[in-house]
């Protein structure tokens, strides 16, 4: 273990903490003791959103650790592939014709649209393993699903329905249960297993196509591993917690640094980073003094929109 992992679980950790006492009311460790009527706050609401912060968010590090090595762009983000824009998809048809009333139908319905998506992904830009086109078809299908989406808002049947479509479009992790950790914890679980499989052949792609394929690496085998590593964690996370933008993004470049340039490098360090991001942000949300609780998506969207725009303008200046 090098010393930034270590670092990083040392961080996780203490956010986890932080996570667990922080709220609108502090909680402090003896409020664990069983006699505590307190202790029902932390063991059925705030221990299961950490442990979900702290799943999603490494789901969604890892998810763009593997596109930025894949497609061998910076500005690569699980939101480039549409699976974040199929599960949200899925999930506002849920709401949109009331189906969202069970605890699991909203979920199915978000993990319906994410390997939907996956699946037309893998159609579209077939066994060739172009990058290209492989980012191209993801691009259309996003522009897709955010199409239908949006019409799915204009036409809900009343203004409570698309209230909850936008707040579940906001993404957060409040009011979350075990029953949710339970749901997201063994497909991101599988996702996190196929992406450890595909350092090797990620380092060779940073030689080019052909020198990958010199080296033994089956691009379209390949393309296939990383459609389904980052479906899985992204649909899940989706599925889970809403759609929470730009975590991926984030961690990838701010491990980089310290972890190394391979992409294989920076697939642990990005898990660490992402669960550490997402926990700190969940518990600066809920320090807020606002009337209500700021959501998620939005508060990593906040960080996310101006640090892009920051890598595009130093970008441009490389380039100039």
């Amino acid at each position: 273990m090098n010393r930034l992992t270590l670092w990083l679980l040392i961080g996780c950790v203490a956010a986890a903490a932080l996570s667990v006492v922080a709220g609108k009311v502090w909680l402090p460790l003896d409020a664990w003791s069983a006699a505590d009527p307190r202790s029902i706050i932390i063991v059925e609401l705030r221990l299961p959103r950490t442990v979900l912060a702290l799943v999603v968010g490494a789901a969604l590090g890892l998810s763009g650790a593997v596109m930025q090595g894949y497609l061998r762009n910076p500005l690569a983000d699980p939101g480039l592939f549409g699976v974040s824009s199929g599960a949200a998809l899925g999930a506002v048809v849920s709401l949109f014709f009331g189906y969202a009333v069970s605890a699991y139908l909203l979920p199915a319905f978000a993990l319906v649209g994410a390997a939907t998506t996956m699946a037309l992904l893998a159609l579209i830009a077939g066994r060739s393993g172009s990058l290209m086109l492989f980012t191209l078809a993801g691009l259309i299908i996003t522009s897709i699903g955010s199409s239908a989406t949006a019409l799915a808002i204009s036409l809900a049947p009343t203004p409570f329905v698309a209230s909850e479509i936008m707040t579940w479009l906001n993404g957060a992790l409040t009011d979350r249960s075990w029953q949710d950790v339970e749901l997201a914890t063994p497909m991101i679980a599988a996702g996190a297993v196929l992406a450890a499989f595909l350092g090797r052949s990620l380092d060779a792609l940073t030689l080019g196509e052909d020198a990958a394929r010199s080296m033994g690496v089956n691009l379209g085998r390949l393309q296939l591993l990383v459609i389904l590593s980052t479906s899985l964690c992204v649909a899940a996370s989706v599925a889970a917690a809403g759609v929470i933008s730009f975590v991926g993004l984030l961690v990838a470049h701010m491990v980089r640094p310290y972890a190394g340039h391979r992409p294989s490098a920076i697939l642990l360090p990005s898990a660490l980073g992402g669960a550490l991001l997402l926990t700190l942000a969940d518990a600066g949300v809920r320090l807020l003094p606002t009337v209500s609780e700021l959501r998620l998506g939005i508060a990593t969207a906040m960080l996310g929109g101006p640090f892009f725009f920051a890598m595009l303008i130093r970008m441009r200046r490389k380039l100039a």
